[in-house]
């Protein structure tokens, strides 16, 4: 989608149709393709990805990709029914996530989240990002492969144990950090240009993509 987007007060239908995500166990197996896991943030650089040429001269092979990284804390917050992300690294601040029909969901309850409804997703064809667990708590993060011809049966949740952090390559499919309850703080860095590119399931497919949210790990 390449008009504006709200993501604050993304107005969304009622009556969307759910799309199960599967929930998967993060492991150097099962994210082969996606990333990796991370032990020391310190240790892992963040791929940079060259400007394209627009026409039938290359870009200059030292040219094109110093912009570099920007870091800061990414938060990921439930307030009653809503999951609130705000990324310090590039000044964003986002409902990432209803635990339930967006249209009845409120910021001003003690419920305790059972499942997670994700109306967007994005990625970034500049550069890879860092996500790494500050708070030692579990999480999750949906993922999926490169395309622009995106489904939502494409996605695969992945349940993290909040020990190892994600390093994700650029251009793969996500929507920020999903705590599971509370509040929970993260390291992020990745490219500085911070192009994005979205997925709206809501206006696109008339979905929510749906994963329930576990115990502990």
């Amino acid at each position: 989608m390449s008009s504006h987007i709200d993501y604050l007060n993304p107005a969304l239908p009622s009556g969307l149709r759910r799309v199960p995500m599967p929930v998967v166990d993060a492991t150097p197996t099962t994210l082969e393709g996606f990333g990796r896991l991370v032990a020391d943030p310190s240790e892992c650089p963040i791929e940079i990805v060259r400007w394209p040429a627009v026409g039938s001269r290359p870009i200059d092979p030292d040219t094109g990709d110093q912009a570099g990284t920007t870091e800061g804390i990414f938060v990921s917050e439930w307030r009653g029914d809503i999951l609130y992300g705000r990324n310090e690294a590039v000044g964003g601040h986002y409902v990432l996530a209803y635990a339930t029909e967006p249209d009845a969901a409120r910021d001003d309850n003690a419920n305790a989240p059972e499942r997670m409804l994700l109306w967007h997703a994005n990625y970034h064809p500049d550069g890879g990002q860092l996500f790494f667990p500050l708070d030692h708590r579990p999480f999750y993060i949906p993922l999926a492969l490169p395309g622009d011809d995106i489904t939502p049966e494409k996605f695969v949740c992945f349940r993290f144990d909040g020990r190892q952090g994600l390093y994700i390559h650029p251009s793969i499919w996500h929507e920020g950090v999903f705590t599971l309850e509370g509040t929970q703080r993260f390291f992020d860095k990745q490219g500085a240009v911070h192009a994005r590119v979205s997925v709206e399931f809501a206006r696109e497919f008339g979905c929510l993509l749906e994963a329930p949210i576990l115990g502990d790990a």
